[in-house]
């Protein structure tokens, strides 16, 4: 049960190693200039594969529910999957339901821990196999494992690292399944990861420099922190700390941009209706001026 990218490499494990009774995703979503419903990268993967696909709007239905509890599973594994599993359909398989959480529970439950750990500026962070309960990722943990997030690492590189170390540790669960003992998240450390808002995007340059460089990281690719350029909106992908320092916004050099305390300096960028490129290439076709908004 899952949707998105990040969920593709575990159903490839899972496909290798075990017989899927179904694929369960959100339904395709309307997208291009035909409005035509586009499947999700699970779907088109699964379909690929052979295997039956089902994208119900909800499970709160009880036919839903009721064709879930048909297949007889022996266990559900979800990851990034997008809609609640009511008390039925956790319940329904043998085993239960099995989450993988791209955080180190408790801290980052929610919908967005990958970025919000790059944002918070954690030094590590990694993947936790739960067994699922109704609670929001509050179920006790089965594996975990942790890695360090690299200093100019983003979302989007995080993200591919997580997703394969996500696929091999379910594996290594389903394995040892018997011999495992689920263990209950700690009280404290609960943090949660609220979906990220289009509203946090803009680059505030009176902010520490160390702020602005995790807010760029930890938007990339997606929804992307941005500044305006001389009135043109342009979209910041990489960024690492640099030496300098002025009024926030000066432009230092190249694309070095003063901060609130100490400077930042852009890697890597896109401007509207182009595709993501290097700061040497971005200059050649666009005059930073002496400040950014």
């Amino acid at each position: 049960m899952g949707t998105p990218e990040f969920s593709v490499p575990v159903l490839e494990t899972l496909h290798e190693e075990h017989e899927i009774a179904a694929v369960y995703c959100q339904p395709p979503r309307p997208a291009g200039r035909g409005q035509k419903g586009r499947p999700s990268p699970v779907q088109r993967r699964a379909e690929d594969l052979g295997l039956p696909v089902r994208y119900p709007t909800s499970l709160k239905d009880p036919v839903a529910q009721d064709e879930f509890a048909k297949l007889q599973a022996d266990i559900a594994v979800v990851v990034a999957y997008g809609l609640i599993l009511p008390q039925a359909v956790l319940d329904a398989p043998r085993y239960g339901c099995l989450n993988i959480h791209a955080s180190l529970l408790p801290r980052w439950r929610g919908a967005a821990p990958i970025h919000r750990a790059i944002m918070a500026g954690d030094p590590a962070t990694g993947v936790c196999i739960m067994q699922m309960e109704a609670g929001l990722d509050t179920g006790p943990v089965l594996l975990c494992e942790r890695t360090d997030i690299e200093v100019e690492e983003t979302t989007g590189l995080l993200h591919d690292r997580l997703s394969a170390m996500g696929a091999r540790l379910v594996a290594q669960a389903l394995v040892q399944l018997p011999q495992l003992t689920p263990e209950p998240q700690p009280e404290h450390g609960v943090t949660y990861a609220a979906k990220i808002d289009k509203a946090e995007a803009r680059v505030d340059w009176s902010r520490p420099a160390a702020e602005v460089d995790r807010l760029i990281r930890g938007l990339s690719p997606f929804p992307g922190a941005w500044c305006e350029v001389a009135g043109e909106r342009v979209k910041l992908l990489a960024s690492r700390l640099v030496a300098g320092s002025g009024a926030p916004g000066t432009v230092l050099r190249d694309f070095v941009i003063a901060c609130g305390d100490g400077a930042v300096e852009i890697t890597r960028a896109q401007r509207s209706g182009k595709k993501p490129m290097t700061t040497d290439d971005l200059l050649k076709g666009l005059a930073l001026g002496n400040r950014l908004d």
